[in-house]
This record gives C-alpha cells, structure tokens and sequence, in this order.
C-alpha cells in the first residue's frame, strides 16, 4: 500500500485499527512512535546493485491505556513527515514488537489496516542456477478429448 492509499483511508474513517496476520487486532492504545524512510542499498547474489526505499511507520503500545490514535492526528504526523523528510508516495512497511521487531507490509479491508506476512526472494534466480518451477495443472482440468483418434496419423 502506497502512503496516498494510508492518507485517502483515513479521511474516511473514524478510529484507527490495525489488524496482525494472525487475525488478532493490535491493541486500541498504540502510538505511531515513528514516520520515516529507509533506504536499503545493497549488493544481490547475482552481484547486482539495487537501491529499495519504502515509508516505515512503528507501533508501540505503552502502558497508556486512555490513549487513543485519532485519524486526523495520524495523517498530520505523516504530512509534517511528507514536509520535512520529503517523503514520496512509497510503500509502507510497518514494524511492530511481537517477539521480536516484526516488519509487515500493509493493505486494508474497508474497516482494518492489515498488517501483512512479508517474504524472502532471492532476485538473481537467474545467477543462481534456481530452476523456475514449473506450471501445475490438473489433469481432470484438462479436455476430456483424447488428443489423438483412432483414425487420425498422430501416433
């Protein structure tokens, strides 16, 4: 999800949710403790240089249980990050505390931001000798026509 998707969402809504994979809702009194950018330049197996950048929100919950993160005051802290940090319309990567500093991308359902399982790839398959996988298909998806006829000269 793009930081414009973030901002037009939460004009619409009237209290912030955010929901873990795992279907639990991350507790109503969390705080917004950080808006910024990070810039990932590195080197991939294949030796080729590449640069990632994407918006970063962090999650906290405190012992602050009268507190709540209105909409209005979220997209606020993300215009004055827009301003001074010169944020661009980046993807959204959210880092929040469960055993361990977790990141998770991030979509939404009409009513929750959803915090989303991010994956490993390895982006120099081609270097690395991976094979591709190969297309599954069922066979009983398949014509029920026998690919040759008796009195055809197919076979």
């Amino acid at each position: 999800m793009l930081l414009s998707q973030v901002k037009q969402h939460l004009s619409r809504l009237e209290y912030i949710t955010f929901q873990l994979p795992n279907g639990e809702l991350v507790p109503s009194h969390f705080h917004v403790t950080e808006v910024g950018k990070i810039t990932k330049h590195f080197i991939d197996c294949g030796g080729m240089v590449r640069n990632e950048e994407v918006v970063n929100f962090q999650l906290w919950n405190a012992n602050d249980y009268n507190h709540r993160l209105h909409p209005e005051k979220l997209v606020n802290i993300i215009e004055l990050s827009e301003k001074v940090l010169g944020l661009e319309d980046l993807e959204i990567e959210v880092e929040y505390q469960g055993d361990t500093i977790q990141k998770f991308g991030l979509d939404f359902d009409g009513q929750h931001f959803l915090l989303t399982n991010k994956q490993t790839d390895c982006l120099a398959k081609d270097k690395c000798g991976i094979p591709a996988e190969k297309t599954k298909v069922k066979l009983s998806t398949l014509n029920d026509e026998p690919c040759c006829s008796p009195d055809g000269n197919c076979c």
